[in-house]
């Protein structure tokens, strides 16, 4: 994985994803090290964020590391008219490694063509986010104790949420049920249901779970992105159909938890925040050890 980009979890095979795990479980026993001291990190974030960004930060400055970069692309040359490709060439010559994300989905992967050092891919517009999938397959493992033999429910925005997307296609390494559950207009692309297919790995589509929520052992929540809407009606028809209750999760399994890429707006009620089975906090903790680990892999250092 050294010097190697990542820009989609497809970048990762199944050995590659359980090394990372490994290496954030590493990082959680010791989080502050001074393997970073010397190396620069450039954080490109043409899209507002707050835990991907911060997480990653924490991560860079608790391993030795020096951040630069911006927070908002109304800060940079692009206001000016610079293009991306001349952004990335220019950032490639002052650091050893660019943490970015932008609304523009394939965006990453041009990056990555063009830089000079590894890029990571913290989001590009509705397709990918793997580092926010990893961190979840670290949230699940220590849940749960396995990635095998589990029914998983995603529910919400399964159409933009590229949370989802990049969810459904590491855990299809692994023997797992998906449920999906949303709106007609906010179904699973057809294309990630044939993919599923072609692994003959099931799963069901809903538009309710209150009855069969009793079967799952993750329920991923996502929130309604109103900024992936261009008609401001359709968002506001589906932007509240889901809520999850504490009332709601009294029947479920034990193990069973819950996980929200976050930040949530309506769909998880804050009477849930005190249950057991709410993990969405801890989940956005476990991101520094996992951004950790795939620093360090990346830059060589593990």
């Amino acid at each position: 994985m050294k010097d190697k980009s990542l820009v989609s979890i497809n970048d990762y095979n199944k050995e590659e994803i359980l090394k990372i795990l490994e290496l954030a479980a590493e990082f959680e026993k010791n989080p502050s090290q001074n393997i970073l001291k010397g190396k620069v990190i450039a954080t490109l974030f043409f899209e507002p964020s707050t835990r991907t960004r911060l997480s990653f930060e924490s991560a860079i400055n608790r391993l030795g590391g020096r951040v630069v970069g911006f927070i908002d692309s109304s800060s940079s040359s692009v206001t000016k008219g610079e293009t991306l490709k001349d952004t990335i060439k220019t950032v490639s010559n002052y650091c050893d490694l660019i943490i970015m994300r932008h609304p523009l989905e394939g965006s990453a992967k041009y990056a990555s063509e063009v830089a000079t050092v590894p890029v990571i891919n913290a989001g590009d517009g509705a397709n990918q986010h793997p580092t926010q999938t990893l961190l979840d397959l670290y949230s699940i493992i220590k849940t749960q104790g396995t990635l095998d033999d589990l029914n998983i429910f995603l529910v919400g925005d399964l159409k933009y949420g590229r949370t989802v997307h990049s969810l459904l296609m590491a855990m299809s390494h692994f023997t797992t049920i998906f449920n999906f559950i949303s709106p007609e207009e906010l179904k699973m692309p057809d294309e990630y249901k044939l993919f599923l297919e072609n692994l003959g790995l099931k799963y069901y589509e809903h538009t309710d779970f209150t009855e069969i929520i009793s079967r799952a052992d993750i329920v991923y929540m996502t929130r309604v992105q109103q900024e992936r809407f261009s008609d401001p009606m359709e968002y506001e028809k589906v932007k509240n159909i889901y809520v999850l209750r504490n009332h709601m999760i009294r029947n479920t399994k034990p193990n069973m938890r819950i996980l929200h890429p976050l930040p949530r707006v309506n769909e998880i009620h804050p009477d849930v925040d005190e249950s057991e089975k709410a993990y969405y906090f801890q989940q956005a903790l476990n991101g520094v050890f996992t951004r950790q680990a795939i620093i360090s892999s990346i830059l060589g250092l593990k």
